[in-house]
């Protein structure tokens, strides 16, 4: 019985583990994002195997691109507390099974997007991937400002979506770029603030490692959350959303801004706390209501 027990559950411990080289919680967040970019884009026009082949699409090239980011920071990973126990550092995946299967995914989210929507959206997917893996993650050793650098692929999502419905990138899809990308500088500084002495360990010169005092992260944090607020009401002065929307998103972006002052005053772990977990509430409560008072 304690043979047969272990065949068992081994294939069940291998896939989840290549599961968790694609980072499924965030995933589950990027494919939310190009949902709402093609509802937003398509609105009654859409069809039901574009949207569902535009959040496949678009979560198995993320997926990828987060294994592909595991792959090259693997020793990293080994250094740092909250991320030695993933697969690569931990000895459970080899590069060589996580390389095959990253780009298996990358290729097999292109085909989905290319061949069930349109070859714009698989383009921007895959300008996501590479800006992701082979641009972002190699600046993450070099400079600060690679959280802004990482921040346009993580903004792009939307816009596969908006390409997928659309066919184009016009003008009125820009602000879910640019919601997500200012939305993402305060929810990773305050990632960067909590896990400081981690990323140092790591070799990662995030702004709280190289200036411990915390003024330029606060700063940072400070000046994307205030520009977050005028971008957030973006959508209904451009017509996607409407004076509910408006009103939500004013009340929502306004709080995000208030947890994030409160943590550039008082730069202590807890009020890091309490932005990450506002943070990772906001977006997905934006969404529900651009989409449910969508014009």
């Amino acid at each position: 019985m304690k043979s047969q027990s272990i065949s068992l559950t081994a294939p069940r411990a291998r896939s989840a583990d290549f599961l968790a080289l694609t980072k499924p919680r965030v995933n589950l967040l990027v494919a939310a994002t190009a949902l709402a970019g093609y509802y937003l884009g398509a609105g009654a026009e859409g069809r039901l195997a574009a949207l569902v082949a535009a959040v496949a699409g678009t979560a198995l090239v993320s997926g990828g691109s987060a294994a592909l980011n595991q792959i090259f920071e693997r020793d990293a990973d080994g250094r740092m507390r909250r991320t030695m126990r993933r697969p690569l550092p931990d000895g459970r995946l080899q590069t060589a099974e996580a390389a095959p299967f990253a780009a298996g995914l990358i290729a097999a989210g292109l085909a989905v997007l290319a061949l069930g929507t349109n070859l714009l959206a698989a383009g921007v997917a895959l300008f996501t991937a590479v800006a992701y893996a082979f641009v972002y993650t190699p600046l993450k050793r070099h400079t600060p400002f690679a959280i802004v650098i990482g921040a346009v692929p993580g903004a792009l999502p939307p816009m596969i979506g908006w390409a997928a419905a659309r066919g184009t990138l016009d003008p009125a899809g820009w602000p879910l770029f640019g919601i997500v990308f200012l939305w993402q500088i305060p929810h990773f500084l305050a990632i960067a603030w909590m896990y400081r002495d981690d990323y140092e360990r790591g070799g990662f010169p995030m702004l709280p490692v190289v200036e411990p005092d915390g003024r330029s992260t606060a700063r940072q944090a400070i000046l994307y959350a205030a520009a977050l607020v005028p971008m957030s009401l973006a959508p209904t002065v451009l017509g996607l959303a409407g004076t509910v929307y408006f009103a939500g998103a004013l009340a929502l972006s306004l709080a995000y801004l208030w947890l994030t002052l409160r943590f550039g005053f008082a730069r202590t772990l807890g009020a890091a706390r309490w932005l990450f977990v506002g943070s990772i509430l906001y977006l997905p409560a934006l969404w529900i209501l651009m989409i449910a008072n969508r014009v």
